[in-house]
């Protein structure tokens, strides 16, 4: 029996001595990387173009006009650098997506405090745009997990910015900058501990003043019945139907569900009130079908279903779909050629202080009408931070509405009516807009919803040759 431990301290001594190999060979290979990346920016830098990235994929569902920029080679940034397990953190490079890293901190029993909800988000895109999730009622959004950022910015230089050095004013004015202050080659986050499974809990409501206000007594307390609560988020599918989901971490399961394949998980909330997922299977529970968002391309018919196959149903094939949709318009022209009713895309997530959240509800159901509604609330976790360019108000719980369909367009409305109608309300009742889609505002609005002041002081430290598009340009104009 000595023996055998002994035999099994060597195996782990090994192991260990091999991850840390693989790591520090990780760290040379980012280094490389850097080095490479600095001499292409060296060529582009003194060009009348515009510098953007050469990404291999995007969850930003505006259409925009790059046809004349310089583009950087940064695909490559996409691995996990270091895992500390000990001290709960990760190092990734910046266009490593959440699926990569979550498959490298499960393995190790941790997963990132904040993963938003697409296999394909990278976590320089969620911290540059805004990425929030089901557990953000306790960690926030993606950007409070941040520890670091190294930043390549539009000085050519590459800075570490903390939230206690030099650069303090960067990492605070990151997130919702999009690529216009600078791009991040590695960030370090937080990791929360796991269990292996999920134990689901479906409450159902039938009015919105009930749903809130249960929302609201959950959140404060962290806990139902008792019991602490690792997740939440829910479901509006009509004004008599509304879920919340509650999502507790547990060491075994009598049984667990299968939504990756013929069954679907948010039709499962209007026939169970409980069920189990493993831990990986949670984390990615809206993936297989974008949501609902599967109906659009037919991919809900059980027989399409199956001759799509289990391996193509996930956001990162529905987003080529729409990618397809956007550059050549087949469905528009599709609708067209039927005569039928002219629609407006609505793709949008909002957030709303919960005291706004019905009136915001009674609104959209009499303006717009989309259905199902996503719902997730979230709370600022450290209130003496200032995110520069998304500033929530501390201590307030605000609730997400996340809607991604179209609405009828009546003759005569102008481009984006719909949605502007939406950033008006959302701006009337103090709330925020997140950016990775369509967005109308004037200049003056767009300034005062998003700190023009503030963007501009970050924008002439970190970019004063202007070699990054600016955010307006990039968010409403498209370029």
């Amino acid at each position: 029996m000595k023996a055998f431990d002994r035999s099994l301290s060597g195996l782990c001594l090994i192991y260990q001595k091999l991850i840390q190999f693989i790591l520090m060979t990780t760290k040379a290979e980012h280094q490389h990387k850097i080095v490479q990346l600095l001499k292409e920016f060296d060529t582009v830098k003194n060009s009348s173009r515009k510098i953007a990235t050469n990404k291999k994929s995007t969850n930003l569902f505006r259409v925009r006009q790059q046809k004349h920029v310089s583009r950087l080679g940064m695909r490559g940034f996409n691995d996990v650098i270091a895992i500390d397990a000990k001290g709960k953190t990760a190092t990734v490079e910046g266009m490593c997506s959440y699926q990569r890293l979550v498959e490298q901190t499960l393995a190790r029993g941790l997963m990132p405090a904040v993963v938003p909800q697409l296999k394909t988000i990278t976590l320089g895109g969620a911290i540059s745009g805004i990425g929030i999730e089901s557990s953000s009622f306790k960690y926030g959004l993606t950007h409070e997990t941040v520890l670091e950022m190294q930043i390549l910015t539009g000085t050519g230089e590459i800075v570490t910015a903390r939230p206690d050095n030099d650069h303090k004013n960067l990492y605070h004015g990151f997130p919702n900058s999009y690529g216009t202050l600078g791009y991040s080659l590695s960030i370090k986050i937080s990791l929360v501990a796991v269990k292996p499974f999920v134990r689901i809990t479906h409450l159902k409501f039938k009015n919105p003043s009930e749903y809130f206000k249960t929302l609201k007594n959950i959140c404060d307390s962290q806990s139902w019945k008792g019991e602490k609560i690792d997740f939440i988020d829910g479901v509006i599918f009509a004004d008599h139907s509304m879920y919340l989901v509650l999502g507790l971490m547990v060491s075994s399961a009598p049984y667990t569900s299968d939504y990756t394949n013929q069954n679907i998980f948010y039709k499962s909330l209007l026939t169970r009130s409980e069920d189990y997922l493993t831990i990986n299977d949670y984390i990615w529970r809206w993936d297989t079908d974008w949501f609902w968002c599967s109906k659009n391309v037919g991919a809900q018919n059980p027989i399409m279903r199956r001759i799509i196959g289990h391996k193509r149903l996930n956001s990162a094939f529905y987003m080529k779909l729409f990618g397809l949709e956007a550059k050549y318009k087949p469905m528009a022209l599709i609708n067209t050629a039927l005569n039928r009713p002219r629609q407006e895309t609505i793709i949008q997530d909002v957030e709303l202080p919960i005291q706004s959240s019905e009136k915001f509800l009674k609104f959209f159901n009499e303006s717009i009408g989309i259905k199902p509604i996503w719902i997730c609330p979230v709370r600022q976790t450290d209130s003496k931070k200032d995110w520069t360019l998304y500033r929530l108000k501390p201590g307030q719980l605000y609730v997400n509405f996340g809607f991604w369909d179209s609405a009828p367009s009546k003759a005569g409305w102008t481009e984006g009516y719909l949605n502007r109608k939406i950033e008006q309300v959302v701006a009337q009742l103090k709330g925020k807009k997140s950016l990775y889609s369509d967005s109308f505002y004037t200049k003056e609005e767009f300034g005062k919803q998003y700190n023009q002041k503030g963007y501009d002081m970050l924008k002439s430290k970190y970019d004063p040759a202007k070699r990054y598009n600016g955010l307006y340009q990039k968010t409403v104009k498209k370029g």
